[in-house]
């Protein structure tokens, strides 16, 4: 996650200027809303789309096979020092085999299809900060986020434009 000045950014000229009247706007706003744009590039077509932070994780969905009952109880239950056989057999009887194994199938599925990076924390991390830039007042920034090319392992990347 890094800060960029609107000018450095690989944009075109025309969303540039896009992107320039949305950080006026932003400059008036005083409190946190749905409304509030994200700016997402698809830089194989060099299309810039705004979506309203409320619709982002339908335009992007996250992520969030690792976050599953089964598999955050799993990892706790080995930090607390259980053996992974252990932990397994106390996730098989806290939540059934069958759950367990959907869980793992949908956490390694989306391991080989790959998400290029776009987890639930991450999604998480990105609507905290901009809630937090947004509060602090005082040089406000509009998350940009670069889409991976399709076929790579590279993650998104997230930018900060000001």
């Amino acid at each position: 996650m890094a800060d960029v000045l609107l000018e450095s950014a690989a944009l075109t000229a025309r969303q540039r200027r896009g992107l320039q009247g949305l950080l006026g706007d932003l400059r008036g706003q005083t409190h946190w809303h749905g409304e509030l744009p994200v700016a997402i590039l698809d830089r194989c077509w060099l299309r810039l789309e705004i979506v309203a932070v409320e619709n982002l994780a339908q335009r992007l969905p996250p992520d969030s096979s690792a976050e599953a009952p089964e598999l955050v109880s799993y990892r706790h239950l080995i930090a607390a020092g259980l053996a992974p056989l252990e932990a397994q057999e106390r996730c098989w009887q806290d939540y059934g085999v069958q759950a367990c194994q959907q869980a793992l199938s949908r956490f390694w599925q989306h391991q080989e299809r790959g998400n290029h990076g776009w987890t639930f924390p991450r999604y998480l991390d990105l609507l905290a900060t901009y809630r937090h830039r947004l509060e602090r007042r005082d040089d406000p920034s509009l998350p940009l986020l670069i889409l991976a090319r399709a076929g790579s392992e590279a993650p998104h990347e997230l930018l900060w434009v000001r």
